[in-house]
């Protein structure tokens, strides 16, 4: 039997401390907890950079680290610093290693490192040797090769090839959510199946189970299945909860591919054990060609954001039309001052307070007492969005719904009204490249850090 204690869905969202306590006493095998993932768009891997705070990133490492000291095994991180990029994973083994020399302990960390050369994907583009995934853009090889980061989701194989060096820590860059969970009882031959579909169910921490903010889940694997058990005090997993996580994040409530195969929980059969406890059996590994999965991002454009308030009931009631009346006579001076062409840029206003989550999809339009226009430019250039921002900046301020009214007066809350975001990025990759060896587009670094 292998124990899993996954502390949290990522880290930086907090968790029970009561339940992580009781979890180390139970005597895991190894601690797992994911740092991120795509879901706060392109961004964090264009940049390279976390969306979480450095401090509470320190301070909740520093628990975990304290945790697998009292545990003595493993603990590994999956996607660290959000986007997983190298330049993520360097900054939490800083993190690390500072927080080793503050709880006086010398520690082996490995490093695993997913980041891709843009030109040598770009390379296998051309060649290839990639393919597009459903709904991926359509890029060309040149389009590739602008990425400012590129990543590799790393599997079991990668995952397990870290643990084999012996480490304390295992800092890992972009990997599947399940990696880092399956990796360990497949190394010690549990049932694959119960392997990875536990993995799925515990990647998020408590989030299927009666108490999804609590954090802290443990898994049991074993030769015929898994146990799925939240600690935190009045949490409780069923059938329904573990049952329903296939749902999440997943276009197939039945299959789940990963590096070198799929899951296939057609013939899973969930039994609660008590009423806090589920079994999971019969679910099915069906290996494949080994693939890996690229996101890339780049840099779209340069942005600036303006904000004006409305609160005329008549331009709130036609606030569609004023703003597109805005567009227009905006559009009207870039593309004769500026020489841009329509495709060259965009200016977008979103109504907050009308339809600014969902567009034209909202289906409870009107109603609004104040509408927020909130202003977004996309040039090609910091300098031009800068120009186009100004330029919007009087018709945000006094653009009038007829041409026979008096000049209106909006707000703006802020001084200056142009606000630069600096640059755009855009997700480009959503491809598989095949992989001979599984570590071909990985590499592993392994150093002692902190006090002896």
């Amino acid at each position: 039997m292998v124990r899993i204690l996954v502390p949290s869905g990522a880290l930086g969202l907090g968790y029970d401390r009561q339940a992580l306590a009781a979890g180390v006493a139970a005597r895991p095998d190894l601690i797992a907890i994911d740092g991120g993932s795509t879901d706060s768009g392109p961004a964090y891997l264009g940049r390279g950079v976390s969306k979480y705070s450095r401090a509470t990133t320190k301070a909740e490492w520093g628990e975990l680290m304290a945790a697998q000291a009292a545990a003595g095994v493993p603990l590994v991180i999956g996607t660290a610093g959000t986007c997983g990029a190298d330049a993520a994973v360097d900054w939490l083994f800083d993190i690390t290693a500072e927080i080793a020399a503050e709880q006086g302990r010398r520690i082996r960390v490995a490093r695993l490192y997913s980041g891709q050369n843009p030109a040598e994907i770009a390379e296998a583009r051309a060649a290839g040797r990639i393919t597009s995934l459903p709904g991926a853009p359509g890029v060309s090889a040149a389009t590739v090769a602008t990425c400012t980061n590129v990543v590799a989701l790393a599997g079991v194989e990668q995952i397990a090839a870290a643990l084999d060096t012996g480490a304390d820590i295992v800092i890992a860059g972009r990997t599947t959510d399940t990696a880092i969970i399956a990796a360990l009882p497949i190394l010690k031959g549990c049932h694959p199946g119960a392997a990875w579909h536990g993995a799925k169910v515990g990647e998020c921490g408590a989030l299927a189970t009666t108490m999804p903010n609590s954090g802290v889940i443990q898994i049991d694997f074993d030769e015929t299945g898994c146990t799925i058990r939240p600690l935190a005090e009045g949490a409780r997993a069923t059938p329904y909860t573990v049952s329903a996580h296939m749902l999440y994040e997943n276009s197939d409530p039945y299959i789940l591919h990963e590096p070198g195969g799929y899951l296939d929980v057609r013939g899973a059969r969930y039994r609660a054990l008590d009423d806090r406890t589920v079994r999971i059996e019969g679910s099915a590994w069906v290996p494949g060609p080994y693939t890996v999965k690229l996101e890339g991002a780049r840099v779209a454009g340069w942005q600036v954001v303006s904000l004006a308030l409305l609160r005329d009931r008549r331009y709130v009631a036609h606030a569609r039309d004023w703003a597109d009346g805005v567009i227009a006579r905006t559009r009207t001076q870039v593309e004769a001052r500026l020489g841009l062409g329509p495709a060259d840029y965009a200016i977008e206003i979103r109504l907050i307070g009308v339809d600014a989550t969902l567009g034209s999809l909202e289906p409870r339009p009107g109603g609004a007492a104040e509408v927020g226009a909130l202003a977004i430019v996309t040039a090609p250039t910091e300098a031009q969005a800068a120009e186009i921002g100004k330029m919007l900046n009087p018709w945000l301020l006094h653009h009038a719904l007829t041409e026979d009214e008096p000049m209106p007066t909006f707000a703006f809350p802020f001084s200056p009204a142009e606000m630069p975001r600096g640059p755009a990025y855009e997700f480009c990759l959503h491809h598989v490249l095949p992989l001979d060896d599984p570590m071909a587009a990985f590499r592993i670094e392994v150093t002692e850090v902190g006090d002896a």
